[in-house]
């Protein structure tokens, strides 16, 4: 965060100054989306890239899959169709499955997945360190463009996506990156196995219907818990990227500086997160309404062979959108922990953003000279 020296600027400056900075000393839930939007919006490159790197992400997990299913189908006489229907997740069950019969090709199969797994995380890993950076910069300058009309020239502030930036802030984060990343495949490595011993060992000690059907409650009750612990472990995830960006610091460090923030600002946080959720899955619900009336073109003579470029366009939306999702709430969460660090170094005692925010306001008010005057002294202090 930039530190501005109040001595080497003049009066009007320094007024001006402090009228485009945000107000990190109070937080309102809707100003704050709104900020985080914009800022995303403006820096649309950042959108893009994610988006494609997202993409190769998971063209790259599908290689391995979709020629494992094509060996399973020859030498095995499966059903390729069957093998390829849901996702990715479904598939590979589907085809590890089928390979339990043969631990050489099992092992093999395992192997490629694990290796393309781990280089295409190390590439998000990269990513996401421009992204941060670009973000860190877009807040910053932004000023307080959710107060302000929307204009270009507001967005065009707030734009400090450059090549250069970028890359820099990916080779800056690397590291830092690379070892959180680790720890976070390690954490849900340990959390699916534990779920995997769970179910596995109580259908094994059921020994009647009854206690078979109160198993499979249990086990869907430990699914439902399984998908919230990791949502809570994906939001811890992505502040400490925040934090470790923002305050400079390791993997250790950083996990310490989100458990205070975490505490100092639960209240906003949750309610930041709750809103991201419902925007998710009114987008996911969105997109399957639409995913469904394309697939209903597919039984119409002639027109149905604009399904597959219809579906093309709406994969593409679809993923946009989510990206865009993403980054606005990682907008928000960085409005929120720069504040959090300006209230925890003092730096807000040092600058009375409020009372400075009225004296930047003096149009019209007969009494505005001298509340500007009161302000700048304050702020010389």
């Amino acid at each position: 965060m930039t530190i501005y020296s109040n001595d080497d600027l003049s009066d009007d400056d320094l007024v001006r100054s402090v009228r485009l900075q945000p107000d990190l000393t109070t937080v309102e839930l809707k100003l704050l989306l709104k900020r985080g939007a914009l800022v995303a919006a403006a820096n649309w490159p950042v959108v893009a890239i994610q988006f494609v790197a997202e993409t190769t992400f998971q063209v790259l997990l599908a290689v391995p899959i979709i020629g494992a299913a094509i060996l399973v189908a020859l030498l095995l006489g499966g059903s390729l169709t069957d093998l390829l229907q849901g996702n990715l997740r479904d598939t590979f069950s589907a085809i590890a499955g089928a390979l339990t019969a043969e631990p050489i090709a099992l092992a093999a199969f395992v192997t490629a997945f694990a290796a393309v797994l781990v280089g295409g995380s190390m590439l998000m890993f990269f990513i996401k360190g421009g992204t941060v950076d670009v973000l860190l910069a877009a807040s910053e300058a932004a000023g307080s463009i959710e107060h302000e009309p929307l204009t270009a020239q507001t967005l065009r502030r707030a734009a400090r996506f450059t090549l250069q930036r970028f890359t820099t802030g990916c080779t800056r984060l690397f590291r830092r990156y690379l070892a959180l990343g680790l720890a976070l495949m390690l954490v849900y490595g340990v959390s699916g196995g534990a779920y995997l011993a769970l179910v596995i060992y109580g259908y094994r000690a059921a020994t009647s219907q009854y206690l078979v059907l109160r198993w499979t409650f249990i086990a869907a009750s430990s699914a439902g818990v399984l998908v919230a612990w990791i949502t809570i472990v994906n939001l811890w995830y992505l502040l400490m990227q925040i934090a470790m960006a923002v305050d400079d610091v390791g993997v250790l460090q950083g996990c310490h500086a989100v458990g205070r923030f975490v505490r100092a600002e639960f209240r906003d946080l949750v309610r930041v997160f709750a809103v991201v959720i419902t925007m998710v899955v009114v987008a996911t619900l969105v997109s399957a309404l639409a995913w469904s009336g394309v697939g209903l073109i597919a039984f119409v003579p002639l027109v149905g062979l604009a399904v597959f470029p219809l579906q093309l366009l709406a994969l593409l939306v679809r993923g946009l959108i989510y990206e865009y999702l993403g980054i606005t709430a990682l907008g928000a969460y960085v409005t929120l922990y720069t504040g959090h660090a300006v209230r925890r170094t003092g730096a807000a005692d040092k600058r009375p953003w409020s009372s400075v925010r009225g004296a930047a306001r003096w149009q019209g008010d007969p009494m505005a000279p001298a509340v500007k005057e009161s302000a700048i002294k304050a702020l010389k202090r």
